[in-house]
């Protein structure tokens, strides 16, 4: 193998050609799942301090759970975004190039400025 492939099985190797995955794209999926994990983690604490707040119903506690919930919002909001780029990093990587007859995914592409909603493709 060169220029920095490595093979995995069930991940883009064991092709006809043998193709392998890029190290570039793997490290750029674990860099990505790691962040994605912490954003989860922190969600995590984060639900768990809004509920103590709200059970408290101290009104300065109630007040800070706007500042709260718009953090997990915008949270939420770099977990779709990195979830998408993973989506788009891997049908590029020929990773999920494969025709959904052949058990591939069908995915959709966000127009730039497209926002966060989800486009159903009529398959669910």
């Amino acid at each position: 193998m060169e220029g920095g492939e490595t093979t995995l099985s069930g991940f883009g190797g064991g092709g006809a050609a043998g193709a392998g995955v890029d190290t570039k794209v793997l490290h750029a999926f674990q860099t990505s799942f790691v962040q994605v994990q912490s954003l989860l983690d922190q969600n995590r604490v984060l639900i768990n301090e809004i509920n103590q707040n709200h059970e408290s119903k101290v009104p300065g506690d109630l007040s800070r759970n706007v500042g709260l919930i718009r953090e997990l919002n915008n949270n939420i909001r770099r977990v779709v975004d990195l979830y998408a780029d993973l989506s788009s990093l891997f049908a590029a990587s020929d990773g999920g190039g494969r025709a959904a007859s052949e058990g591939g995914s069908v995915g959709t592409v966000r127009p730039a400025g497209a926002g966060h909603k989800r486009i159903r493709s009529g398959l669910d």
